[in-house]
């Protein structure tokens, strides 16, 4: 499953960001392999808003397509 298939209130662990330009991008962000985050809001036809800890961090679908997850 990706990360673009959560759902709003859902408590997610990323499994693997296949694409090493992506994992930089979201190693920044506070995301990698491991990381369990709530998902805070999912904007219709809009970013993904996910929580870790108490910073949120918003990520585009696109982004969000390339992030394999396991529903916690």
């Amino acid at each position: 499953m990706t990360l673009d298939r959560v759902n709003r209130g859902e408590k997610v662990e990323i499994v693997s960001i296949p694409d090493p330009n992506v994992r930089a991008q979201a190693i920044r962000l506070g995301i990698f392999e491991g990381s369990q985050l709530i998902c805070a809001e999912k904007l219709p036809a809009g970013p993904i808003i996910l929580q870790n800890r108490m910073q949120e961090v918003a990520v585009g679908r696109r982004l969000a397509q390339k992030i394999s997850i396991n529903r916690i």
